[in-house]
């Protein structure tokens, strides 16, 4: 289940700007070494070498990928970046169901209000730290008029929860297909 922190946005970009650096050094360090080490062991002297510097890189890929979910993920020097991407994970798997959320939110079912209400307080955050403003003013709108929707019902407005029940209730309860 996901959550939304307070984050200080100039600090989020700062971690993730340092975390992004540190990761394409490590891969650009581990490509080289790894295509130098293919060619030194497996190429020829002024030949076409070219599969093996290639070979090198995706070796460089692959072990980045182990990299990333065996030890750097749970760096504290990654801690913004793992945020970050759980927050927009988490607001994709809203996204996907759009169609069923609003079908819900029509219907005025708890579990879809609540859904979409946390979707907009998650894209609000995600744009205050991504310092995207062009599009807060269009989210406002439909914030504040879902806000009022749901005090109108006497829901409650606090959901700083992805609560995956939710989602299963407005996958199953509003099918589109």
């Amino acid at each position: 289940m996901f959550e939304i922190k307070p984050w200080d946005a100039g600090l989020y970009r700062q971690q993730t700007r340092r975390s992004t650096l540190i990761i394409a050094v490590v891969f650009l360090a581990l490509a080289m070494l790894l295509s130098s080490l293919a060619v030194m062991l497996l190429g020829t002297p002024g030949g076409d070498n070219f599969r093996f510097n290639l070979g090198g890189v995706i070796a460089a890929v692959l072990l980045m990928a182990a990299l990333m979910r065996l030890y750097f993920w749970s760096q504290p020097w990654m801690a913004a970046a793992v945020y970050g991407w759980q927050l927009k994970r988490s607001l994709m798997s809203v996204t996907n169901l759009m169609h069923q959320v609003k079908a819900g939110v029509q219907a005025q079912d708890p579990a879809a209000m609540k859904l979409l209400r946390f979707y907009h307080l998650g894209l609000a955050q995600m744009h205050h730290l991504d310092a995207n403003s062009s599009e807060q003013g269009s989210l406002t709108r439909e914030a504040d008029a879902h806000l009022a929707a749901m005090q109108a019902l006497g829901l409650d407005t606090h959901q700083p929860r992805l609560d995956p029940t939710w989602l299963e209730a407005v996958r199953q309860g509003y099918d589109t297909r």
